[in-house]
């Protein structure tokens, strides 16, 4: 009797298992992308807008999916269905402003300069339509101090956003003025703006990193590095720490051991936040093995990449570079 239960028994255990990862089965996109299933999540996207074609959130999470892959054409794309059907939607301009940014900066001089007014209309739109909004002034800030006054630039614009920002979020005033020191070579002051983001954030991880990523800039590697343990030590998770502050240890050449510690934690957690998905951090797991001279190991972490994300073509190009 006992060899017909136990197969039985595990017949019925298997069938209750399936039954209850059915009934798990992601629903959503969102869901699909915290689980690290791009190519299910555009899947599901794609279908979604065939059969409703004026569904402008789908649009926009469609935007941010290829925006992490680094699909510029794509991700520009779908940001401007989005806000071609709901104009008058902050975060909507915000990503095309995002996506059209990313695609002038991987065309030429040319183009990228006739798409300036673009992206600096999206910016401003984005604060216009929604005033309280920290990211949208961050973002438009950071335009301000990297575009020319004869495209719309300029450091006054920049320091009038921070000062906006004051009283809605402290921690990302300090952090644009400490961009505008460093951009004028005022490092003290730079590092005294980091130092009191951090001390106004409600989440100093990554502020912390900001502050590590300075140091690296700098040559001040053993800075960067305690920056980076105190990121990880104040992190309030889930977050992109751990991700992050893998990715400026790899950067700068330190600590390979502890990069791949986090990443591997990073990727124990149920969830990824969409801007550290998991194939990006299987991606770079793969480029620290590979650095180190595993091509074992950096194949398998580029392998799962790109199960996870087919149209990655970072991951497929690396994958038949340690092939070879």
């Amino acid at each position: 009797m006992r060899r017909r239960i136990l197969p039985l028994l595990a017949w019925f255990l298997g069938l209750l298992a399936a039954s209850i990862s059915a009934a798990a089965e992601p629903a959503s996109p969102a869901e699909l992308l915290a689980l690290g299933r791009v190519d299910d999540a555009i899947r599901l996207l794609l279908d979604r807008l065939q059969a409703v074609p004026k569904d402008a959130q789908a649009y926009n999470l469609l935007t941010r999916t290829y925006f992490y892959m680094g699909r510029w054409d794509d991700a520009a794309a779908a940001a401007e269905r989005a806000v071609a059907l709901e104009p008058s939607t902050s975060d909507y301009q915000l990503w095309l402003a995002r996506a059209v940014g990313e695609k002038a900066a991987h065309s030429s001089f040319v183009t990228a300069v006739r798409m300036v007014p673009r992206i600096r209309g999206a910016f401003e739109r984005a604060v216009q339509l929604n005033g309280s909004s920290a990211a949208a002034r961050t973002d438009l800030a950071e335009f301000y101090m990297e575009a020319p006054g004869f495209l719309g630039g300029g450091k006054d614009k920049a320091l009038a956003q921070a000062d906006a920002l004051a009283t809605q979020d402290a921690a990302a005033a300090h952090w644009v003025k400490a961009q505008l020191a460093e951009r004028a070579k005022k490092f003290d002051t730079a590092e005294q703006e980091y130092r009191a983001a951090i001390a106004a954030s409600q989440h100093p991880g990554g502020r912390w990193l900001d502050l590590a990523g300075f140091y690296r800039s700098r040559g001040h590697l053993d800075q960067m590095e305690d920056a980076v343990n105190k990121a990880v030590s104040e992190d309030i998770g889930p977050s992109t720490v751990p991700y992050e502050a893998a990715m400026l240890l790899f950067q700068a050449g330190r600590n390979s051991p502890g990069a791949i510690e986090l990443l591997q934690k990073h990727l124990a957690g149920a969830f990824q936040p969409e801007a550290a998905p998991a194939y990006q951090a299987h991606y770079l797991l793969g480029q620290i093995f590979e650095k180190q001279g595993n091509r074992q190991a950096a194949a398998a972490e580029y392998r799962t990449a790109f199960s996870l994300a087919h149209e990655f073509g970072q991951a497929q190009t690396a994958l038949q570079r340690v092939a070879r």
